[in-house]
């Protein structure tokens, strides 16, 4: 990385840490800012300007730049929030299942540091979907793992959940 890169991300990472202290509109004027630095097709500022829109109630501005990020070739860790990212977005977009199918591919993609966002995102995914059950036992799956006790129990549970039929 270079210097004027390593600027340019402390400068982002300064603004995020930042981002109660402005109106949203203010924030996302400082990120489209901060972005328009970068050439038009930079991955990560069409990331960091999508996350922008998303937090300041654009989702439906956040989405396109989200795929546009990831269609360039966004990689590393930028690259899995943004799919969660675009996921949570077409969630509330009202585009559920679309949203289910992009978690469902991360989960199936490899593992991380992100794996209980991106669990944690599918179950409320999954929930809208009309698939409580699963989206239930998906959570608690997730959770087990960072319990001081329990934690076979309630990952048995979990999946039990999901051997379970449905009550009528």
């Amino acid at each position: 990385m270079t210097t004027i890169e390593a600027d340019w991300e402390q400068r982002i990472a300064t603004l995020w840490a930042g981002i109660d202290d402005h109106e949203p509109e203010e924030f996302l004027a400082k990120v489209r800012e901060l972005t328009s630095e970068r050439v038009p097709d930079d991955a990560n500022a069409l990331f960091e300007l999508a996350s922008a829109n998303d937090s300041t109630g654009h989702g439906d501005q956040a989405a396109p730049l989200y795929r546009q990020a990831l269609d360039i070739g966004l990689t590393g860790e930028r690259r899995r929030r943004a799919v969660i990212q675009l996921a949570s977005t077409l969630r509330n977009l009202g585009r559920v299942e679309e949203s289910v199918a992009l978690l469902t591919a991360e989960r199936e993609a490899g593992s991380d540091h992100l794996d209980d966002a991106v669990a944690a995102f599918l179950a409320l995914a999954l929930a809208d979907a009309g698939r409580e059950r699963e989206a239930a036992s998906l959570a608690l799956g997730a959770l087990a793992r960072h319990l001081p006790r329990y934690n076979r129990s309630l990952a048995y549970y979990a999946q039990a959940l999901l051997d379970t039929p449905e009550p009528a």
